[in-house]
């Protein structure tokens, strides 16, 4: 897992934000998983996880190594009592078991 606070202001990447990254590939379970913008990927992908400065943290998801980024549908979700980490491990989870996953909530 790497934590990453670069952030870029164009269209196909994360958008800024403030605060933690944090992002992990992950190899999505049958079914994928489910973005707002072009519906059910599969495959090898990469989420990111990024907290937002109202508890909340946003879930963008793409295709290891490609330029487009893509909400996870569900985005931006509530971060638990627990964390950033337990909502991005629990996303993890949820791709890893695809099924159209969504982000938690």
């Amino acid at each position: 897992m790497t934590h990453d606070n670069h952030s870029s202001s164009s269209d196909d990447t994360v958008p800024p934000q403030n605060g933690d990254r944090l992002v992990d590939a992950v190899q999505a379970g049958p079914g994928g998983a489910m973005t707002d913008e072009v519906g059910v990927i599969t495959g090898d992908l990469t989420l990111a996880t990024t907290a937002l400065p109202d508890d909340r943290a946003r879930l963008d998801i793409q295709y290891t190594d490609a330029d487009e980024w893509y909400t996870l549908t569900g985005s931006p979700a509530p971060v638990p009592p627990d964390g950033l980490q337990a909502l991005h491990h629990e996303a993890l989870d949820r791709i890893r078991h695809g099924h159209g996953a969504q982000a938690p909530h």
